[in-house]
């Protein structure tokens, strides 16, 4: 880094002090010194990101920054001369204004001109080497892990693993010449065309296209190519287009990498950038579906390649070259639904299934779902889909148009149960992820079971291919738990949901679903809301929502409320009043910002609610008076802003939340206390606080949570001790403290945890010491410890007093050194 680097920040923040004060002191000036004010602005986090990254420029970028710093300095001389001339003197101000309106058009042309994009692009080979990094550091929504769940996530942690097996096995079945074929002719477009900036692969849904497209970013030879810079983004019929360009733009930059992000960097959509090469970079939008929002996602730069994937064939105007998936021949058909079927490539001797194949038209979702369907069921259950089948021949062959009534046979034999939580998967968002606690809770208090069951039917549905369950990529560990697992659900698959759950007299549906995002309400709610609403589920995703763009709606079944949006502020729906019944309330914001939420007295009349689901949202300060939620079991924050919520003068938990029995806060970045109430919630039985970084302590009172039974404390920072009275929680199985970086020590006082049978202490560099091994000998349930191999030496001369304990030491993923550079 060069010498003029280090002070190009400091001048440009002494030059924009100076400039306010010519802003508020000169006329004549005034305008220019506004406009620099602006430039200076947005420039000064791109100085800030070359002084501190450590990129050494090349040659001819530096002598350009060198060029901007001696203008700033130019610029500094010169606003002290225009706050020195005296008032009077016309002439010497006119010449001094000229001189700024030159200033001025110098820094214009710097910052819409390549240097910013020069700049950015070089800083991003360090921020990139660290996004990894940074994310695992991020990392995991852990939210709770007691025995039953312990159980519960190795059953679903197994299902995942049978479920990646699946897909690399059918991969596999119909890759051969096929898919071969197929990825050497994208590849060709992607790697061996330097001539087009976008190129697509088309095909009908449920062709293949994103397996296809994943196969490509997976390939050895594109990964090399781009030097592992590839992002894949769904887009999805209802995109937040101003989120998808500010992730694409700090991908291209490298701001992405550690979490910046600024509207007024990312330049407008269809222009083309001519900034010279840069790094490699791929950028795959998977499932688009309009040309004009395509195309404000495209920026067009040298060295920079978007791969389209959508069941729409756009213009060569705006996708230079398309590859269209073929459907499936009919060996590789029957080979995939004997895959799914049997088990097994071919057909069995006793089987002959061909009728149904030739119904699935070479459509590898239907062949898959269809197959797994009728896997292991009796002869009568086959004899009966065929008959189905030929019943349902198209009229015309298109599979787009009949793929719902063929697929709906793969439902139709689903137990009610199972079938019922199928249906409910429509209430999600299209292309988002389902945390799969949301979706357990929901299924608990709607359907009236247990979590053991929710999680079995969770499996069936993942075992016939009707739903995805994947890892936060950020986990990717051995020891990753249920509470890192997402559901997702192909988009014809919820089409299918949604299509099964549109009753004709929309105020008898059960569930009463906003199949996209809109910006109102949908109208026949509109015109029916005379009578009562007899939903169980209700779902809605808008953008903001004012109280006038509610209608007044009477919901006396409703059990499960869904609230998506995306916008900065959000009123209640007013028919909340209206929900006798409701138990578990989901509140989710797919804004880039916390949201504000308004109408927060309507939690008074919830007195049934037992779930409550908060996510990037501004949680409101809670009192006696605004939020008695005596019946809540459940409570999850996560990405919110908590710090009045949690306001020790006026919140007294135990009041307000008397049968509380999980709390959840994750991502909370403004949480530094614990309010001190919380240690009188005797019904606490798990506790959860991850990635809340400026955490810095826990209650000298902990040990009053006598009912505690989970403590996961993951990636709090700041956190540094463990309060003595931790001893006190005489019913403590799972601790879990990994990644708390600052944690000194384990407390002594750890040793009266007699029921203590996990310990979670994973990338924790300062505790290097254990209590004294007396001490950790009285752990007598203990039987399982996770920890670093520093500390494992110690932990395995523990272990010859206590055979029954494993130690497991965990693998080094990414080194914690760079914090401290």
């Amino acid at each position: 880094m060069a010498f003029n680097d280090f002070f190009a920040g400091e001048i440009a923040m002494e030059l924009l002090k100076r400039l306010i004060a010519i802003s508020r002191k000169s006329c004549l000036c005034k305008s220019s010194a506004d406009n620099l004010i602006s430039s200076i602005q947005v420039l000064l986090p791109i100085i800030d990101e070359i002084k501190y990254s450590g990129v050494e420029l090349p040659a001819l970028r530096q002598s350009q920054l060198d060029r901007f710093s001696e203008t700033l300095r130019g610029g500094l001389e010169l606003a002290r001369k225009v706050l020195a001339s005296s008032r009077w003197n016309v002439y010497k101000n006119l010449q001094l204004a000229r001189k700024m309106e030159k200033l001025e058009k110098q820094v214009e042309r710097f910052v819409s001109g390549p240097m910013q994009a020069h700049l950015l692009a070089d800083v991003h080979h360090m921020r990139f080497e660290t996004a990894e990094r940074f994310d695992r550091l991020e990392g995991r929504l852990e939210q709770r892990l007691s025995s039953m769940k312990i159980g519960a996530g190795g059953w679903v942690e197994e299902a995942v693993k049978r479920m990646e097996v699946e897909d690399e096995a059918s991969v596999g079945i119909v890759g051969g010449v096929g898919l071969d074929l197929a990825k050497n002719n994208v590849k060709k477009l992607v790697i061996g065309r330097d001539d087009l900036n976008v190129v697509g692969i088309w095909g009908i849904g449920g062709s293949g296209k994103t397996t296809l497209a994943n196969e490509i970013c997976r390939d050895n030879q594109v990964r090399s190519y781009f030097n592992n810079r590839i992002l894949f983004l769904t887009v999805s019929q209802s995109p937040d287009l101003a989120q998808l360009r500010e992730r694409i733009w700090g991908f291209i930059t490298g701001n992405e990498a550690m979490g910046y992000s600024n509207n007024s960097f990312v330049p407008p959509g269809k222009v083309q950038c001519e900034w010279g090469t840069g790094p490699r970079t791929l950028v795959v939008l998977d499932d688009v579906w309009s040309s004009s929002v395509l195309e404000q996602l495209i920026f067009k730069i040298p060295s920079y390649k978007t791969l389209v994937v959508s069941r729409f064939k756009f213009p060569t105007k705006v996708v230079g070259e398309v590859y269209q998936v073929q459907l499936l021949r009919d060996d590789e058909s029957m080979s995939l639904f004997c895959h799914s079927a049997f088990g097994q490539k071919s057909i069995p001797p006793t089987a002959n299934e061909t009728l149904i194949v030739n119904e699935c038209k070479g459509l590898p979702l239907a062949l898959k779902v269809i197959g797994a369907s009728l896997r292991d069921q009796p002869e009568m259950y086959w004899v009966s889909a065929k008959k189905r089948l030929t019943r349902g021949e198209p009229i015309c062959e298109s599979h787009e148009n009949k793929l719902l009534e063929r697929m709906a046979i793969s439902v139709d034999y689903l137990n009610k149960k199972v079938k019922e939580c199928f249906l409910d998967l429509g209430s999600f968002p299209e292309d988002k992820k389902i945390p799969l606690d949301v979706l357990i809770n929901m299924w608990v208090e709607s359907h009236g079971i247990d979590e053991e069951d929710a999680f079995a039917i969770l499996v069936e549905l993942s075992d016939k291919n009707l739903l995805t369950l994947v890892k936060d990529a950020r986990s990717g560990d051995a020891y990753s738990s249920y509470h890192e697992i997402y559901v997702t659900q192909h988009d014809v698959l919820r089409d299918l949901a949604l299509h099964l759950s549109n009753h004709p007299d929309v105020n008898e549906r059960k569930r009463l679903l906003m199949p996209r995002r809109d910006t109102e309400l949908p109208r026949d709610w509109g015109r029916n809301t005379d009578r009562p609403f007899n939903a169980q589920i209700v779902s809605v995703h808008t953008g903001e929502m004012r109280e006038m763009d509610w209608y007044r709606m009477e919901f006396p079944k409703a059990e499960v409320l869904i609230l998506n949006f995306a916008s900065n502020e959000y009123f209640l729906p007013p028919f909340m009043d209206d929900m006798p019944k409701l138990r578990a309330l989901i509140i989710i914001n797919y804004n880039t910002t916390e949201a504000t939420l308004l109408n927060f007295s309507v939690f008074t009349n919830l007195t049934n609610l037992r779930s409550l689901w908060l996510e990037k949202v501004l949680v409101p300060e809670l009192s006696n008076t605004t939020a008695p939620l005596r019946n809540l079991r459940k409570l999850s924050t996560v990405l919110c802003k908590v710090n009045n919520s949690f306001n020790p003068s006026v919140l007294d938990l135990p009041q307000i939340f008397p049968r509380l029995t999980e709390l959840v806060i994750d991502h909370c970045d403004d949480l530094v206390k614990l309010p001190v109430s919380i240690c009188r919630v005797n019904s606490l039985q798990s506790l959860s606080i991850t990635n809340c970084h400026r955490l810095s302590e826990l209650p000298a009172g902990f040990g009053l949570l006598k009912e505690l039974q989970i403590l996961r404390l993951y990636a709090c920072l700041e956190l540094k001790v463990l309060p003595p009275s931790i001893g006190e929680l005489i019913w403590l199985k799972y601790l879990g403290i990994s990644q708390c970086v600052n944690l000194r020590s384990l407390p002594r006082e750890i040793g009266r945890l007699a029921s203590l049978e996990i310990i979670d202490m994973r990338e924790c560099p300062q505790i290097v010491n254990l209590p004294s091994p007396v001490m950790l000998l009285n752990l007598k349930s203990l039987r399982r410890v996770i920890c670093d191999d520093e500390v494992s030496g110690d932990w395995k001369n523990v272990k010859r007093g206590m055979q029954h304990l494993h130690v497991q030491v965990a693998e080094k993923w990414y080194s914690l050194d760079w914090l401290h550079d």
